[in-house]
């Protein structure tokens, strides 16, 4: 394991950063992880983005500090009621140093915080405090009914623990659905679930789309979801919509870089059309969103894998962020 590898090396890891959960709802196991860590004197720092309301109820799984995280940083307006942009950090334990975070914080903070944001992070944790095990309870059996009754549809799968064994643990509050067996791409279920229902998800990807319930979710939105599911079906199986093509796989097992991020930054660039460029030296972040994984960064060397990548993204719909060309016809590179 690499916190061996290291020690063995004579080094010691300043701290593990686990993402959990993710934007899907997957839990990591953060008890193991953090014992693990905490045996080598190792922090534990958890982005827990997507997680601001685990641990508030039996059925949920438990929050990244009741799992022994030393630090977690959490995106509080993602399911919670604050406003958009404001998050919270949480400590625990003694192994991280918070004198040194208060130092960075007020570092890196405005001395102009806004406290719109502010004050509506109070409310959101007064809300939760005067019913801290009853919030949810509406919410999750409202996701709990429109999973059972979306799973038994045909040609329709859902995101479930059985079919993630190493990692048993999902937010109840997300609801993942798949179209594969219908040969259709998330992007093309999306489209007509907006177009025919206006219906809007949380995030699309090249075969499922994703959505969230929070505590605004009411019974008519779940009802509305259930009925752009099945319309979706409807018009896959009466040949309205267009058959997906076969996805590229995601190439980011396979890479080659030749300058270090920092040096590509800076390097002079020149810009080459998407015909030319492999082989070539990337100058800037590509990255389709979703899943918001960049595919290529400055100072990796461009290969047909991964244009074909980004290409069939583009196609299905997927929007081309960080690149000064969105459309994708050309790429800086780094002049040699």
């Amino acid at each position: 394991m690499a916190i061996q590898e290291l020690e063995m090396e004579g080094r010691k890891p300043a701290a593990v950063f686990i993402t959990s959960p993710t934007y899907h709802g997957i839990c990591s196991n953060l008890s193991e992880i953090s014992q693990l860590c905490h045996s080598h004197g190792v922090p534990l720092i958890v982005d827990e983005a997507h997680g601001a309301h685990l641990g508030f109820h039996p059925r949920m799984p438990n929050s990244a500090l009741q799992q022994g995280a030393d630090l977690a940083v959490q995106s509080t307006h993602k399911v919670l009621c604050s406003l958009t942009q404001s998050s919270m950090l949480h400590m625990s334990g003694n192994l991280v140093d918070r004198e040194k975070i208060c130092g960075c914080l007020q570092t890196l903070q405005s001395t102009s915080p806004s406290y719109l944001l502010l004050a509506s992070l109070d409310a959101a944790r007064h809300q939760l405090s005067e019913n801290p095990e009853g919030i949810f309870e509406e919410a999750l059996q409202m996701a709990l009914d429109a999973k059972n009754t979306i799973r038994g549809l045909p040609g329709i799968s859902v995101l479930d623990s059985q079919s993630l064994p190493n990692f048993p643990v999902i937010d109840p509050l997300r609801l993942t659905i798949g179209f594969g067996q219908l040969s259709l791409s998330g992007y093309e279920a999306d489209e007509i679930m907006y177009d025919d229902h206006e219906i809007i998800c949380e995030l699309v990807g090249t075969s499922s789309i994703t959505f969230a319930f929070n505590l605004g979710t009411c019974k008519e939105h779940v009802e509305r979801l259930v009925s752009g599911v099945k319309h979706v079906r409807v018009s896959s199986t009466r040949g309205t919509v267009a058959k997906a093509e076969p996805s590229v796989s995601a190439p980011f097992a396979d890479f080659k870089t030749s300058l270090i991020p920092r040096d590509a930054f800076f390097a002079s660039k020149r810009r080459v059309s998407i015909a030319n460029c492999v082989g070539e030296v990337c100058g800037e972040l590509i990255c389709p969103y979703p899943p918001g994984i960049p595919v290529m960064i400055p100072g990796e060397t461009i290969t047909e894998r991964a244009l074909d990548y980004l290409l069939d993204a583009r196609r299905k719909g997927a929007m081309i962020s960080g690149t000064s060309d969105p459309r994708l016809s050309s790429i800086l590179v780094c002049k040699k």
